[in-house]
């Protein structure tokens, strides 16, 4: 398959809900900015309290009704223009980068008063969707979340877009979500990543920042020959930088790199619009600005409009990328080039060209960038046509799989990974075991420079954020660490072994319950079979500590295995993976092997027919493998 269609969607941000949430703007109009002073950062104490809220702020979870109205706003589109759709074979990829974070507080300070946490699945970075999900009344396969930062809904887009190229289901509802909370803003505050006078200037001198954004937006993709078709998808991307956990390659080579196979793969066509990742801060906006160089061609970097839609609705971190596709989709569909928020004079460094009214155009294909923490760049091709050339699918095979089952001694770790003890030591646990566990597997393997990861975590970096938040309630906000706080995303886990290994491939984590190994195992089947990178190293990992034991019990222990999955069936291939399972809308029902538990049958001299895990009470994954 070489195009899908975008034929619904639902969304909600600062400016609205529906069209409204991710506007191109109205031509001769200036850009319209949402962004404002935020009260709840400003109790908190921050020096740079700015946030653009979807709707007042207030107590209590804020992500999961985010979610649930775009997700209902883009089911009830399907029901007008796609009847009969919730007969098809659905499935649910999403992104996210925070997940159920205000609940995760409110979690960790119960925890610290000694109280029973009665709510064990809101504070998970999974609780959203799999409430969200459960609001459509209706079984899901493939439901994966990606946790990769802020490229996770672009990555989970190119996913949903994979899948449908693998046949596994008919429509794939895709995007993601996050929210705006304290222990968020301080995080990016204390990394100095924040703006001290919005609206955010990309691109633009005297530059010093952003400010938060929260959404959701949820496309519903299908077929190409679907219609009505509001566009289509036609090329998608990733690579990893392998250089530095919250710095972009000063060059861009990562996010040219995912731009320059999104544009292969969608046959290389003229781009009228490229909608940035855009963060106003120094060195992302320098290092876009060589990226889309280096991948356009010098000249057309310079004519081509760039739209940096987080300076209007503020970074929405995990629906970043969904909703600035959208923005891409309404443009093209109106007949719109939009304009960017912010004043001053472009930055000679970082060249862009910048509308200061949106103007009326003919826009036919766009490329939206997306980067992360960890070095993760995802980019994804739209156009008005399906167009591009066709992707054969080819096999995706198992090879070598290993096991760490504690972390080892950091002297021990540095001597056989190669990194130093000072980088292990500013690590997490989780990923301390990752590297041990890949460092086994090049061992087994050889070198893995060049290949992919994907991370499958059951509760993420749960420990790391506990104590994070415990700081921040004990000091304030203004107290947070800037040394931990990138830890607090699950996706530092797959950057950290991306720069220690050289992995620069697709690279991004994903966590959507007890059977997040299965998932990761899914994942990087599926871009291998669809030639995104001809080798993903897998690793499933769970670093359990008090905050896991009072979400999960005794069900996890900590530990790691790594695993090759490769195009070559060759010397080495021990078993084909066959039929994928993600289902989740129906009760649990697989052998209870959670976390990265569910990959030991794979140690063993003989590979077993499958690999299983549930997820309760309503999920479960299952992987078949096969002869080579």
């Amino acid at each position: 398959m070489s195009a899908v269609a975008v034929v619904a969607f639902g969304a909600v941000s600062a400016l609205g809900e529906g069209a409204a949430a991710a506007s191109a703007g109205e031509a001769g109009a200036p850009a319209r900015v949402a962004i404002a002073r935020d009260e709840e950062l400003v109790r908190a104490g921050l020096a740079r309290p700015f946030a653009a809220r979807a709707w007042p702020a207030g107590v209590g979870d804020r992500a999961t009704p985010l979610l649930e109205r775009a997700l209902a706003s883009c089911a009830s589109e399907l029901d007008r223009v796609r009847a009969g759709w919730r007969r098809e074979r659905v499935g649910l990829v999403l992104g996210t980068s925070a997940g159920g974070m205000r609940a995760a507080e409110a979690a960790f300070a119960a925890m610290a008063r000694r109280e029973r946490v009665v709510d064990v699945e809101a504070p998970t970075y999974c609780g959203p969707m799999a409430r969200a999900a459960r609001a459509l009344n209706m079984p899901l396969d493939p439901s994966l979340l990606v946790l990769g930062a802020c490229a996770s809904a672009a990555v989970s887009i190119g996913l949903a877009f994979r899948w449908l190229g693998r046949g596994a289901c008919d429509v794939v509802l895709a995007g993601g979500f996050d929210e705006v909370t304290v222990f968020v803003a301080a995080g990016f505050e204390a990394l100095r990543a924040t703006t001290s006078c919005p609206p955010p200037r990309p691109f633009r001198l005297g530059r010093d920042g952003m400010a938060l954004g929260e959404g959701a937006a949820v496309l519903a993709l299908a077929r190409a020959d679907s219609r009505p078709a509001r566009a289509f998808v036609v090329g998608f991307g990733a690579a990893s930088d392998a250089v530095h956990l919250t710095g972009p390659d000063r060059e861009g080579r990562g996010l040219a790199r995912a731009a320059a196979a999104a544009l292969a793969d969608a046959g290389r066509p003229p781009v009228d619009l490229v909608s940035a990742h855009a963060t106003a801060t120094p060195f992302n906006d320098a290092a876009e600005s060589r990226a889309i160089a280096a991948v356009l061609g010098a000249d057309r970097a310079r004519d081509v409009v760039v739209h940096p839609f987080k300076a209007q609705i503020g970074h929405t971190l995990g629906a970043a990328g969904a909703l600035e596709l959208l923005a891409c989709i309404d443009g093209i569909g109106r007949g719109l080039l939009p304009a960017s928020a912010g004043e001053g004079a472009i930055d000679p460094d970082s060249p862009a060209r910048l509308l200061d009214r949106a103007a009326a155009a003919a826009p036919r294909t766009a490329l939206k960038l997306a980067s992360a923490f960890g070095g993760a760049n995802a980019a994804i091709v739209v156009s008005s046509r399906a167009d591009g050339p066709s992707r054969a699918r080819r096999p995706a095979f198992v090879h070598q799989a290993v096991h760490v089952p504690r972390e080892p001694a950091l002297e021990d770790l540095a001597a056989a990974s190669g990194a130093s003890v000072d980088r292990l030591v500013r690590g997490d646990g989780l990923v301390r075991l990752a590297i041990a566990a890949v460092t086994r597997l090049v061992a087994a393997c050889g070198p893995l420079a060049g290949a992919g990861v994907v991370v499958g975590t059951a509760f993420a970096t749960i420990e790391t954020n506990a104590l994070f938040a415990e700081r921040i309630r004990e000091r304030g906000a203004r107290a947070a660490e800037p040394r931990r706080f990138p830890y607090t995303s699950p996706n530092a886990v797959a950057g950290e072994c991306s720069i220690v290994f050289g992995l620069t491939g697709p690279s991004f984590s994903v966590g959507g319950g007890m059977h997040a190994a299965l998932e990761a195992i899914a994942a990087a089947s599926v871009l291998v079979e669809a030639g995104d990178c001809d080798r993903m190293v897998v690793v499933a990992a769970d670093d359990v500590g008090p905050a896991t034991r009072a979400l999960a019990g005794d069900a996890l222990r900590s530990g790691a295995v790594a695993v090759l999955v490769s195009s070559s069936g060759g010397a080495g291939a021990r078993a084909r993976i066959g039929d994928i399972t993600l289902r989740r809308g129906e009760p649990a029902s697989a052998p209870a092997a959670p976390g990265h538990l569910a990959l030991l049958p794979l140690l063993g001299a003989a590979v077993p027919g499958e690999l299983a895990c549930a997820s309760p009470p309503d999920a479960f994954a299952r992987v078949v493998l096969g002869p080579v």
